[in-house]
């Protein structure tokens, strides 16, 4: 396929044409018709570019609802903590002692899973993170750390890493790079993998990843195979708006088919019944099949826990539980073939809680809290200091000591190897998490 016929529409171009896909929905993939045309040609996955390591992988792991950082890692040696919880505070002989170096904090009990990977060197706690002028509202913080804007607005940090390794950056020699977009497993894509240009694949399970049109009638199964048999019909113009649908037919059938054929293999390792876990056992199914997606993303809803939040029983410690057994059983796969080297994990919340409990046994919307790596490329143990206890900010709540903008300038400028300035549209720092 040629370049011009290739880029000869971008999603924008192809929307302000006005052909509309309702008329087409019965002949074209579900994925299409969800994500609106967004996936690049199926030959575009196999370019490479000389200095970008097309093999790494970054999984990012939302915890959505404002996890609790207090009760995640536990500054147990703190009086503080014991007098601001007297109901929900962790009990000192329940909790998961860490190294020597890191003996001033430990973990919530459910967290075994994590402490495996901590005792692997795998696994990095940035404590007391967050960013200046904090938002207390689930959708809007979340929007801040998806956008990596305090403002909250314009497209996510991870689709304007895709959008610039496209189509290069400013000043970069590079004109094309792998772009094959972004997995997101769930009911939505997240705004962190929305860029202006390439829009992430989104499924809850591979089965939906694929044409519904023979659900509608057998009629339809000669035309639509022509369709991804060719690329582009007999008679149709290559630089028209419908052979760009039919080509954009031809991506989403190739992906499909090979996602869920690399989700259909079992996983080498039992994989907990659990959300979490179900959705990392199918990127990491897709990570042994070799896909050249770079960046997978997946959720664990449920940390908003205003009431019945429990010590080292509950709710939240059945969450911390699922969290930390998925991880563990994730590197545990990805190991069996050594991909576990490849792979960085990110795993984040939009918020924590307050330090003190509330009336209801639980905790209201706070700030800072602890952010997690996984992956033998990162620098273990706990890379930061925990906040102050004693000298919290007006609301009561934590002050932050690390901006979560420069852990992703670290992940963009030491693991995915591009400028993270130009992604995150200022300079900051990249935290020291990585290892050199």
């Amino acid at each position: 396929m040629h370049t011009n016929q290739t880029n000869a529409f971008t999603r924008r171009q192809f929307l302000h044409s006005g052909l509309m896909l309702a008329s087409a929905t019965a002949s074209v993939p579900a994925f299409v018709q969800s994500s609106a045309l967004a996936l690049p040609s199926a030959t575009a996955m196999l370019s490479s570019l000389a200095g970008v390591p097309q093999d790494r992988v970054l999984v990012v792991v939302q915890l959505g609802g404002g996890n609790d950082g207090l009760n995640t890692v536990i500054p147990y040696t703190h009086d503080a903590y014991y007098r601001a919880r007297a109901g929900i505070a962790i009990p000192q002989n329940e909790v998961i002692s860490l190294s020597k170096r890191d003996s001033d904090v430990g973990l919530h009990p459910a967290l075994t899973g994590i402490k495996t990977l901590y005792d692997q060197g795998m696994c990095s706690i940035v404590q007391g993170v967050g960013y200046p002028n904090p938002n207390r509202s689930h959708f809007k913080s979340m929007d801040i750390w998806q956008t990596a804007d305090t403002s909250g607005t314009g497209e996510g940090w991870l689709g304007r890493y895709f959008d610039a390794e496209c189509s290069g950056q400013p000043g970069s020699s590079k004109s094309q790079s792998n772009n094959q977009p972004g997995i997101a497993i769930g009911r939505e894509a997240p705004l962190a993998m929305q860029g202006q240009k390439i829009k992430p694949i989104s499924f809850e399970t591979a089965d939906l990843f694929r044409w519904t049109g023979l659900d509608v009638h057998d009629s339809l199964q000669d035309p639509y195979e022509k369709i991804t048999r060719t690329g582009v019909t007999d008679g149709v113009d290559p630089n028209s708006n419908a052979a760009f649908l039919m080509r954009t037919a031809l991506d989403a059938q190739v992906s499909s088919q090979v996602i869920r054929q690399a989700v259909a293999r079992r996983p080498r390792v039992q994989y907990p019944r659990n959300l979490l876990a179900q959705q990392l056992a199918m990127v990491a199914s897709m990570i042994h099949a070799n896909l050249s997606t770079r960046v997978y993303y997946v959720s664990l809803g449920g940390f908003d826990t205003h009431a019945g939040q429990g010590s080292s029983q509950g709710r939240h410690a059945n969450l911390l539980g699922q969290f930390g057994s998925a991880m563990d059983a994730f590197y545990q796969d990805l190991a069996t073939r050594e991909n576990h080297k490849r792979v960085l994990t990110l795993a984040f919340s939009e918020f924590g809680r307050r330090v003190s409990q509330n009336a209801s046994g639980g905790t209201d919307h706070g700030t800072a809290a602890p952010t997690f790596l996984f992956g033998p490329m990162v620098r273990p143990g706990v890379a930061s200091k925990h906040p102050s206890l004693a000298d919290l900010d007006n609301n009561g709540d934590l002050k932050f000591r690390v901006d979560f903008r420069s852990i992703y300038a670290a992940i963009l400028k030491d693991w995915l190897k591009t400028d993270p300035t130009s992604i995150l549209h200022k300079r900051f720092t990249p935290a020291p998490v990585l290892r050199a």
